[in-house]
């Protein structure tokens, strides 16, 4: 796979992805806002970049504003960001307990500085991921067994646009952002990727699968789509 990374006026940085399997162009946006191109190793970047122009509508509505981490912020199921003033420091740092993100800083004027809310987001992606393989593994289960389903333990990744896959050899993947989502969703990514292990596509078939398990799954995806995974 081939990479490049172009910076492109009203737009900014765009990473390009040649991919030897890809028949054609596709963009995404990263949970940073950063915009990627997939497209066909024989396609020319010249071409990727006139196709992310003619995107530029398209990309500026989809990205999202990054917000500023505060005091109090829940992260994830179990922890709070908390920032700590200590004028002794010469260099922000952060620290993860079992229920506290914490974030020290030598002047509480540094709080809203592009440096300390990066220090900020990384720790707190520490502590979703921990909870994430803590807890992801052991509802998926309990879900599996509940509606008898054979499965593998599901890989816990930090994927920028889906809450969770399936591939044709049955590998479940979640994303570990579902940490922030209520219980129900949760539950509904994972049943979803269960039954996807059944059936590997989303046609009525699926959703009459789906019924056996969630009483209405068109609702629960309908409530999912007005998050974003994102931090």
């Amino acid at each position: 796979m081939s990479v490049k990374k172009y910076r492109l006026i009203g737009i900014g940085f765009v990473v390009f992805y040649k991919r030897r399997n890809s028949r054609s162009i596709k963009i995404s946006i990263a949970h940073d806002n950063q915009v990627r191109v997939s497209m066909p190793q024989w396609m020319p970047y010249s071409a990727g970049i006139q196709f992310v122009r003619l995107k530029r509508a398209w990309i500026l509505a989809h990205q999202k504003s990054i917000s500023k981490l505060c005091e109090e912020m829940a992260i994830g199921k179990a922890h709070r960001l908390h920032f700590i003033v200590n004028k002794n420091i010469s260099k922000s740092t952060s620290r993860i307990t079992s229920t506290e993100v914490r974030v020290i800083v030598d002047s509480p004027k540094k709080i809203p500085d592009a440096g300390t809310q990066k220090i900020a987001r990384q720790a707190s992606i520490r502590a979703m991921r921990q909870e994430a393989s803590n807890l992801l593994p052991i509802r998926h289960r309990q879900l599996a067994n509940k509606y008898n389903f054979n499965y593998t333990k599901p890989q816990i990744k930090r994927l920028s646009a889906r809450w969770g896959s399936c591939n044709h050899k049955k590998d479940i993947t979640l994303n570990l952002y579902l940490i922030q989502l209520p219980w129900e969703l949760i539950d509904y990514v994972i049943v979803h990727e269960l039954v996807h292990t059944k059936i590997l596509n989303h046609g009525q078939d699926f959703w009459e699968e789906m019924t056996k398990y969630l009483p209405n799954p068109k609702a629960l995806r309908k409530k999912l789509k007005q998050y974003q995974p994102i931090f």
